[in-house]
């Protein structure tokens, strides 16, 4: 179904699909196309209203009966990495990392394989050939990049030794670093591979003077999403702002039939940049 503004892209609903995240459920995604000279525009201002991008679409949850799914994101001036956190900065101070621009090698997909492989076998993206693969990361009309993360010096010395450990696919915002997709070796889950690209992110933004990390949603009752609950200065969309995480237990994922306005009311709420007025 197709729901559009006056002057603004239009926005359409998929068809509810099962839930990856609670078992049961179903999803349903409220989306517009990401396309012309106003992209990078239009991707700052809607990440900001709880927005993710996938290739050239952006998307938000707008499941039926149910809130569970909120967008979350890092403050850097107030993040304090917690013990564990340092200890995975120091197990992978020996990486190189490596921004390049959006274009996939094949080094990279063996990676994701594996990675999927190894990790979720089961998902919806275990099918995925090298094809699909290039067009996730290739397939961007906004400010994005690669961060490679390697073993060795990178200056030929031991090329051997030169290895690929980490990939992050990265948004850069005018407000922050957006970790579209991460995927890593799975012969080194030891090492907190995750945790740390998320931590040398922010790191990264902090030199840059970027605010905010965005590590997409976090779902509470989701195994799969805990982790994001870890990091301090933790904040969730939700209810139409962003907000301290606070406790995430107080958080709940039950369902109620009057928990989602109806979309046509979504789209109205909906912030577009000012030169699309």
């Amino acid at each position: 179904m197709r729901h559009s503004l006056p002057h603004a892209p239009q926005f359409y609903v998929t068809a509810p699909q099962p839930c990856p995240y609670l078992h049961g459920r179903a999803e349903r995604k409220l989306f517009t196309a990401l396309a012309g000279d106003s992209a990078n525009e239009l991707n700052n201002t809607l990440s900001r209203q709880g927005f993710r991008r996938s290739q050239n679409v952006l998307y938000r949850p707008s499941c039926e009966s149910c809130v569970a799914c909120m967008s979350a994101r890092i403050r850097v001036s107030g993040f304090s990495p917690s013990r564990t956190q340092r200890r995975a900065l120091r197990k992978n101070g020996h990486l190189r990392r490596l921004a390049t621009s959006a274009w996939a090698t094949e080094e990279q997909y063996d990676l994701f394989r594996s990675y999927l492989d190894e990790r979720h076998a089961d998902g919806g993206m275990a099918d995925m050939d090298i094809f699909e693969f290039a067009a996730m990361i290739e397939e961007t009309p906004v400010r994005t990049r690669v961060i490679e993360y390697r073993t060795g010096s990178g200056d030929g010395s031991a090329p051997d030794q030169d290895r690929l450990a980490a990939v992050c696919l990265t948004d850069v915002l005018d407000d922050g670093l957006s970790l579209v997709y991460s995927f890593y070796d799975p012969a080194l889950e030891s090492a907190s591979l995750g945790t740390y690209i998320i931590l040398d992110h922010i790191e990264l933004a902090r030199s840059a003077g970027l605010p905010f990390i965005y590590l997409g949603y976090w779902v509470p009752g989701s195994r799969k999403m805990d982790y994001k609950a870890r990091f301090s200065a933790l904040e969730i969309y939700k209810g139409g702002v962003w907000q301290p995480i606070g406790d995430p237990e107080q958080h709940s994922s039950d369902i109620h039939p009057l928990s989602i306005d109806p979309i046509v009311e979504q789209v109205a709420r909906i912030t577009l940049p000012q030169n699309r007025r």
